[in-house]
């Protein structure tokens, strides 16, 4: 006798048809996913593999500094220090000024008095005008949304520093008329093992 409420097709309730409908659907998926979860496993050993050997010794030193409401007061001069340890002197290194600044910055070039200290104690002063902006192209640093860095080489392309082991102090100052300097974000060094 039927049950009321229900119509019969087959010996199965509509629940019941809904419910193998929908097991050959699950099955399918699960196989995809079963699937997809031995395809992963395998990129994921192999992205390991390849991260894992590229593990090595670190070929870059790189410090920043950030300045306070992106406003650089020529009172403000951050101090950089890097320590050399005696494996790292058989290299020769390039030096860079990095800068972080947004596209309203007013200039096409910065002023910076670089102040280096040795581990043996020699102190070098070396002003730089460093470009960051032709008429022609523009920003020549890189630069995602409204944020531009440049890595600007300080020492020869063709004669890289030999550093000694122990710490050198870079101490960062601007020198450009206008103070403070708006829309700077960060200054700092970098140190590159020469190729």
């Amino acid at each position: 006798m039927p049950v009321p409420g229900y119509r019969l097709t087959g010996n199965r309730r509509p629940e019941q048809q809904t419910i193998f409908c929908f097991v050959p659907i699950f099955v399918k998926i699960f196989r995809l996913k079963k699937r997809f979860l031995t395809y992963s496993s395998y990129v994921l050993v192999l992205t390991s593999f390849f991260l894992l050997s590229a593990c090595g010794k670190v070929d870059v030193f790189e410090k920043n500094a950030t300045i306070p409401q992106q406003s650089w007061s020529s009172n403000y001069k951050p101090e950089i220090t890097f320590t050399i340890q005696p494996e790292d002197t058989i290299n020769r290194y390039n030096i860079y000024i990095v800068i972080r600044h947004t596209d309203a910055y007013r200039y096409k070039n910065i002023w910076l008095n670089i102040q280096t200290e040795s581990p043996g104690g020699v102190t070098n002063n070396q002003p730089l005008n460093l470009q960051l902006a032709t008429d022609n192209k523009g920003w020549l640093g890189s630069g995602m949304d409204d944020i531009f860095e440049h890595r600007i080489q300080i020492t020869p392309p063709q004669n890289p520093e030999r550093l000694s082991a122990g710490t050198y102090r870079f101490k960062l100052e601007n020198i450009m008329r206008e103070d403070p300097l708006k829309n700077v974000m960060n200054v700092g060094i970098r140190l590159e093992k020469a190729q």
